[in-house]
């Protein structure tokens, strides 16, 4: 490992553990509030498809068929739920975007 690597590891190392850390110092008893229970309940969604959305779309050599795989998995999860035949339609969809642009 390069030397230069070590201290933006340390900052990475610290900048996690001070995340985790501070709910554990500053919350000690049950969350009451309904809107804050609510938002962390939906916090593990949303950092998922913001981590997800920019992959779906940029994943592809063009542009128009990331964008084709998105639309085709929203539509077929919705009505079918479930996670297999929805890669399938998506990887469909990207091949056959592909080989129309």
């Amino acid at each position: 490992m390069h030397p230069e690597y070590l201290p933006k590891i340390i900052l990475m190392i610290g900048t996690l553990y001070v995340i985790r850390l501070l709910p554990f110092l500053f919350i000690r008893g049950e969350i009451k509030n309904r809107f804050f229970k609510s938002f962390l309940h939906y916090v593990p969604y949303v950092t998922l498809a913001v981590m997800t959305f920019p992959a779906i779309v940029l994943a592809t050599d063009h542009l128009a068929s990331g964008i084709a795989a998105l639309i085709v998995g929203l539509i077929v999860a919705w009505f079918s739920g479930n996670l297999f035949i929805t890669a399938s339609c998506c990887c469909a969809a990207v091949l056959l975007t592909s080989l129309f642009v």
